[in-house]
């Protein structure tokens, strides 16, 4: 069964895979790029960042010397802004102990700041090409209904031993991209699209229900929802704004009454590395991280003090 599957999906993936940037390039900073990108984030929403992303930053050192202020800036409104932080640290790391090198290894790349197994696999199967079993939330969807059934529920350690069971070593980067292809256009979470599914002769849970819809937060109004808004706010900025300039500029009914609630959110996000906040002549000022300006070394500077911190 195994062996028949990997043909049939292989062969499937071969003629629908979709054209995306990334599967044009075997660049390990490219595909890292994508990879942290792809991150609870839809292809489609990814590829113009990714592109922009590219232009502004075509190499790993390129993003190395840039300031931090600048990445979250061109991140802005992909969300999950902690990511530009990881990648940014992680560019600099790889300057700093690799010789601007991404590793080839995937234990060394976990060791990157933001860098999981999955992605480490990731970029060590589609970069250089070496045979090895990595999996996500979609990934895991499509070897469970396939090899186990709709009901089965496999730990962590079982998904890893299914995925290295099911890997052919000499087709790793299609087989991996496949699964990726089928997870992301017909094994859906909810509603599964079984009859064009090139594997449905083979599979386990053809013809079953999706998983149940699970109940989304909301997200207007939300903590997520302001700590985007407060990136937005500072991007291009440079000298920041003051706390409460910050808080009409991300909410509308802002009053003084609010300064605590903001506090919360900017130290929060200065303790992630997103924003700085520093005392200045006696006025709390919030930016971007480095000011907007270009950084010449690998060296990172950090706020004076940051608000609601002591």
């Amino acid at each position: 069964m195994i062996a028949a599957v990997q043909e049939r999906l292989i062969e499937w993936y071969r003629m629908e895979a979709r054209d995306l940037p990334w599967r044009r390039t075997r660049d390990p900073y490219q595909i890292l790029l994508s990879e942290v990108m792809l991150q609870q984030t839809q292809v489609e929403r990814v590829i113009p960042y990714y592109e922009r992303f590219i232009a502004r930053f075509p190499t790993v050192e390129s993003l190395a010397r840039a300031s931090l202020a600048e990445v979250i800036s061109l991140w802005g409104g992909l969300g999950y802004n902690r990511r530009a932080v990881y990648l940014w640290r992680a560019a600099r790391e790889v300057m700093e102990r690799y010789g601007g090198a991404i590793p080839k290894d995937r234990r060394e790349l976990q060791r990157l700041p933001g860098i999981g197994r999955y992605t480490a696999g990731a970029v060590v199967c589609f970069a250089f090409g070496e045979p090895v079993a990595f999996w996500d939330t979609n990934i895991a969807r499509v070897l469970t209904r396939i090899f186990l059934g709709h009901e089965a529920r496999p730990t962590s350690r079982e998904l890893d031993q299914l995925a290295e069971s099911v890997l052919p070593p000499d087709r790793a980067y299609e087989w991996n991209q496949a699964l990726m292809e089928l997870g992301a256009r017909v094994c859906l979470a909810r509603r599964p699209r079984c009859g064009a599914c090139p594997v449905r002769g083979l599979c386990r849970s053809v013809g079953t229900t999706g998983e149940p819809r699970r109940r989304s937060e909301r997200f207007m109004g939300s903590r997520r929802y302001y700590r985007g808004r407060i990136i937005e706010a500072l991007r291009g900025r440079w000298g920041g704004m003051r706390l409460d300039e910050l808080g009409w500029a991300v909410r509308e009914d802002y009053t003084p009454a609010h300064r605590e609630w903001l506090e919360r959110l900017v130290t929060d996000l200065a303790r992630e590395g997103l924003v700085e906040a520093a005392e200045e002549r006696g006025e709390y000022v919030v930016r971007l991280p480095g000011g907007g300006e270009t950084a010449d070394n690998c060296g990172g500077g950090k706020s004076e003090k940051v608000v609601g911190s002591g």
